[in-house]
This record gives C-alpha cells, structure tokens and sequence, in this order.
C-alpha cells in the first residue's frame, strides 16, 4: 500500500494470531457463539448492534461455500445481518468461499500501533474544542454515540453537510426510541469493556470513538467525525486521546480497520502500521 509502511512477513505471524485471539474474546461480552464447522457465528445477547460470522478459533483449514451457506440460512432465521468479518491473510481460502455464496466483501488496511510504538503526544485542537474521555454519567454521551453513524453514513474526508442540527436531531430520536443504547455503553463502560473519547463544543461530541480492550490488547472502533467539523484534525486528535487512554488502562497492543487508503496515511502519522487486510462480507445492495 502506497505511503504507509508495512510489516516484513516474517515479523506478523505472532501478532496476527494475538488479534485473532482478540477478534475471538472481544464479541463474547455481549454474544453467545453458535459454531458452524470451520465459522463461528456471535449473535448478539439483548439489543445491541448485531455481531458478525468469522472463522472458528485456531481454525487454519479450508473454508466451503456450503458451510458459508449454512450460516447465512441461521442468520436470516435470526433476522441479523449476512456478515463476515475475517483477516485476509489467515483465512486466505475464505474469500473464495463466501464470494461463491454470493456475497461481496470489502477490504480495509489493518493497522497496528504496537508496545514498542510510543503513545503519540495529543494534538491540540483549535478553537473552544475540549478533548476528553466520556464517562457513563456525562451529558455528552448521547452524542458521542451518535455523531459516528453521521459520520457513515457521509464516508470519506471531505467537509460534508450534516452538522450539529442533524446531531441534534439524532441524538433527541435515540432518546425517542428509548432502546437502551445510552444505557448499554454506559454500563460497558463501568465496566471496562469499552472506553469512548470526544471532541467537545458546546456541550456536543463533534467527533467521538471508543476501543475496547480485552487483557493488553485493544481495538479502537467507530472514530467518526460530523461531517461539517471535518478538516479541524479532531479525529486525529480522537484517536490519539483514545491510545492515551489504553496505554494507561495497561493496553500494550491497539489495533484499527481504516476505511481507505487515505485514511490510513493519517492514522500512520500517529505511529500506526499497516499489517494485514481486513475483510468485511455483506450481500451486495
């Protein structure tokens, strides 16, 4: 991949098989696992966003299109998304086999920031922003967990037009529907199962993310800008307050899916490195 550095073949076996290890423990919180042969399928205990197929722990064999077929029929029973999310280069049979089951998959830079990296220094933010690490009981929380679907659903790095009007509104549906979400992070995060940070103004998350980490290994998930704060550096600034926040909960090993290319060169201004694939299979819209 152009502009990012890459790790030597012969350095990433170990890791990769410290975040397969992880990619295994991190759904179990909050799933139950059905297995499926060679795939394993996390279905989500209560309401929550829904889990996701991947290979079974430790398997290294070939994956068939039948047995992919076999956990799409459970997931359609169960009314949960068709997805597959797995690493390219310890599975390297499955792509073949769920592209033959019909569905289209996705790859996106997985980078790793590893214990001999230093925590990057938190940029500054400019204007009345505040960077901080949201608590369960803090008022900017609702937005915090709102301000990534925004950022999503307008994917790319370029200044777009949802603001904080439609957080607003966003963040006033999510407690029209009442569906315990605010309630479910808070506790995750009593917990020490997800830590979020946020880029605050104005007593909004413009820009918000998490990880969660499991012993000293960490994956930091949703950082997702507004998309009319975009170009500021906040998600930048997010994600080094998030390694901020693991390296002092003891995590040594953090890792992320970029959605891009580009994206990807800015998390490797932080020390980031690219190490593998990620892959995401869905049916095609």
């Amino acid at each position: 991949m152009r502009g990012v550095r890459t790790v030597e073949l012969g350095e990433r076996g170990e890791l990769l098989e410290l975040l397969e290890d992880y990619y295994d423990a991190v759904p179990r919180s909050g799933a139950r696992a059905e297995e499926f042969g060679a795939l394993t399928l996390f279905v989500r205990e209560g309401q929550g966003w829904p889990f996701y197929a991947r290979p079974a722990s430790g398997w290294r064999g070939e994956v068939t299109a039948a047995e992919v077929d076999r956990v799409r029929v459970r997931q359609r029973e169960l009314g949960i998304p068709e997805s597959f999310e797995w690493i390219a280069e310890t599975a390297p049979g499955l792509r073949a086999a769920v592209e033959r089951s019909g569905l289209s998959v996705q790859a996106h830079p997985l980078m790793v920031l590893g214990p001999d990296v230093p925590a990057p220094v938190v940029p500054e933010v400019a204007g009345g922003v505040v960077l901080r690490t949201v608590g369960p009981d803090d008022p900017v929380l609702p937005s915090a967990l709102a301000v990534p679907h925004l950022a999503f659903a307008d994917p790319g790095t370029g200044v777009g037009v949802a603001g904080v009007a439609e957080l607003d509104q966003a963040v006033c549906a999510g407690a029209d529907a009442g569906d315990g979400t605010v309630e479910r992070a808070a506790a995750r995060i009593r917990g020490g199962l997800t830590s979020v940070a946020a880029a605050v103004e104005d007593g909004r998350a413009l820009c918000a993310g998490q990880h969660q980490p499991v012993g000293k290994v960490s994956e930091i998930v949703g950082v997702g800008t507004l998309p009319a704060a975009r170009r500021r550096g906040l998600g930048l600034a997010v994600t080094a307050a998030l390694v901020a926040d693991a390296r002092s909960r003891g995590v040594e090993t953090l890792f992320l899916s970029a959605g891009d290319d580009d994206v990807a060169r800015i998390y490797a201004r932080l020390g980031f490195r690219s190490v593998a694939t990620a892959l995401i299979a869905q049916p095609a819209e």
